[in-house]
């Protein structure tokens, strides 16, 4: 058995994170040859400065909370990541309760399990560059799952307000009692990420069957996002089945290509939201995003508040063709799969820096996660003013491989093709390479470092080099073996979304909202059993078109992971499911969320 550790640690912080100095009799106490006074002498000096500690707490220059091994002597928390008070309900307090109960029934289970099921035994995939609407017939698979909708919630369809944008974006509107009050915004998608054929056999049910097994519901889009977009349509149906008259009115926004960057879906109902309610007319947006799962010890949400930005860098190698017998040292392939591994030898370097997201969430789990290492916890606290702690807190959290991810740039090649015959030269050749672009980076930042790291082997292979439209080597039109280009594979790149503001009303009452939705569902009082804290989307959803409805944008929609991810539930692969306790809570805290903005004043 180990010593018990003491009660308080050997450095002492004030609220601001700094280092305060122990008295200098403590620090002056060293081992004696003769032991029989050590015993006393450590006694009163804990003694001593136990009372200092205790008095500069009392004038609160420091907070002391009794700490085990690895915890540090004071809980910076209020400046570090300071937490929202539990919101609920107050005039619909009544029905919140109630429709707590029926949400713990096992009638209302079966009822919900059967809405999410239905909805995934209606494939609704779509495809990268499909053709325009009204031309490409893969766009009608949506017909019958809006005839699934109509039918499933027929209290939805006859009390709020149905617009089709763009034949198959849906705009429901729920008129409030006060056209005074900006709208809540909810969104989500119905399309969902294609099944590869070559894989059904690996499912453990077929991947539309909406399988419930009795604790997970399986299928393509039960976890992305047909959960999102079922949860929030059960919400309502169930608020509109007890009668509830909304004083703020409510908006629904469901794209129908989000997975194929919502070229037609999103893109066409920002701008019908645009004409119809104007710039900056919602409350705040909740869209599909982060969830909460175990981390360290302690419960942590994180609602995304910025996302990543986006650009697919197409690479194409052109070269003379000719017969394969006579090959030269270098065809196109070998070109670029020597271009593609000098990208891979190469990745963006990450950094954490102060005042990003990321940064933000670092600092919430050093305030709150009771099983951070100590030697993390602190060098993250003293990290606020120390650019060497913020390095040495960088190397521990960057062990995490989706952490640094998140940080920082990525690059994954996706898509490759060439040659077309085995005894024919590759006239031609490409790649995509996909990156995510960090929030404190930019599309034009991705651009200069692709266009300067592939610059040295255009020269090597004797090739004329053009990047995203420019002319890079070449430009003295004297003879060159064959061509490099690099561009923005389908004009789709995304500057870092704006960061949501983390210190705005609007902030306060979703982070209520989480730990009111986490309490209830278990039954549980007190404010902090939950920890919310700020995060990120690496991925990008369809509140890229949204931005100028709201500056209050969160992308969360309180998926529980438990120890894992959203990715572990097999999102965009095999044997993609949810959990059906999770499925029900998403459904409480949508209707939490509804009822709580109906009563918000900021």
């Amino acid at each position: 058995m180990s010593s018990p550790a003491p009660p308080f640690a050997a450095s002492v912080y004030g609220e601001k994170g700094q280092q305060l100095p122990l008295p200098s009799y403590v620090l002056e106490q060293e081992p004696k040859r003769k032991t029989r006074c050590v015993g006393r002498t450590l006694v009163k000096g804990l003694a001593v400065v136990l009372a200092m500690l205790t008095s500069l707490h009392a004038l609160g220059v420091v907070n002391l909370r009794s700490c085990g091994a690895g915890h540090d002597v004071v809980d910076a928390s209020a400046d570090l990541c300071p937490q929202a008070s539990v919101v609920v309900p107050e005039k619909n307090g009544e029905l919140w309760t109630s429709l707590g109960k029926t949400f713990d029934s096992d009638a209302f289970k079966d009822r919900a399990i059967e809405w999410l099921g239905g909805a995934v035994r209606v494939p609704t995939q779509s495809y990268d560059k499909m053709g325009p609407v009204g031309e490409d017939p893969r766009w009608e698979v949506f017909e019958p799952f809006h005839d699934y909708l109509l039918k499933s919630f027929p209290q939805i369809h006859s009390t709020l307000e149905l617009t089709k944008v763009n034949t198959w974006g849906l705009v429901y509107h729920w008129q409030g009692s006060d056209a005074s009050l900006k709208p809540l915004l909810l969104a989500a998608h119905q399309d969902v990420v294609p099944v590869n054929p070559d894989t059904v056999d690996e499912w453990k049910y077929p991947p539309f069957s909406g399988h419930y097994d009795g604790k997970r519901i399986w299928g393509r889009g039960s976890s992305d996002d047909k959960s999102g977009l079922i949860g929030i349509l059960s919400a309502i149906e169930s608020l509109v089945e007890r009668g509830f008259q909304p004083t703020r009115s409510v908006v629904l926004a469901f794209g129908f290509d989000e997975e194929v960057s919502g070229l037609h879906g999103a893109s066409a109902i920002s701008k019908y939201l645009l004409s119809t309610y104007g710039k900056d007319a919602f409350l705040l947006l909740v869209d599909e995003g982060g969830g909460f799962q175990n981390q360290f010890g302690g419960v942590i949400a994180t609602p995304a508040i910025a996302e990543k930005g986006y650009i697919d860098v197409r690479v194409e190698i052109t070269s003379p063709g000719g017969h394969s017998s006579v090959p030269p040292e270098h065809t196109s392939i070998g070109i670029l799969s020597q271009l593609l591994v000098h990208y891979e030898a190469n990745p963006y370097k990450a950094r954490l820096s102060r005042g990003t997201p990321m940064y933000w969430t670092s600092q919430c789990l050093a305030a709150h996660a009771p099983d951070l290492p100590h030697k993390l916890r602190r060098a993250l606290k003293r990290s606020v003013k120390s650019d060497k702690a913020l390095k040495e807190a960088e190397k521990e959290l960057f062990k995490s491989k989706t952490f640094k991810a998140l940080v920082g740039t990525t690059q994954a090649i996706d898509l490759i093709n060439g040659g077309v015959k085995t005894n024919a030269l590759p006239e031609q050749a490409w790649a995509v390479v996909n990156h995510r672009i960090a929030t404190d980076s930019s599309v034009d930042a991705v651009k200069e470092h692709d266009t300067a790291l592939l610059k040295g082997l255009a020269q090597e292979f004797n090739l004329s080099y053009t990047a995203f439209g420019s002319r890079v080597t070449g430009e003295d039109g004297g003879p060159a073996y064959g061509t490099l280009t690099i561009s923005d594979a389908w004009g789709a790149a995304l500057e870092p979304a704006p960061v949501s503001p983390i210190d705005a009303p609007e902030y306060a009452l979703l982070s209520g909202t989480i730990k009111a939705t986490y309490n209830a569902h278990r039954e549980l009082d007190g404010g902090d059993n939950i920890i919310v804290s700020p995060g990120i989307m690496s991925g990008n959803t369809d509140t890229r078109y949204y931005w100028a409805l709201t500056p209050h944008i969160y992308r969360y929609n309180h998926a529980n992971s438990g120890n894992g991810t959203a990715l572990e539930n097999g999102v965009h692969t095999i044997n993609e499911s949810i959990d059906a306790d999770a499925f029900l809570e998403m459904i409480r805290f949508f209707t939490t969320l509804i009822l709580n903005a109906d009563e918000f004043s900021a």
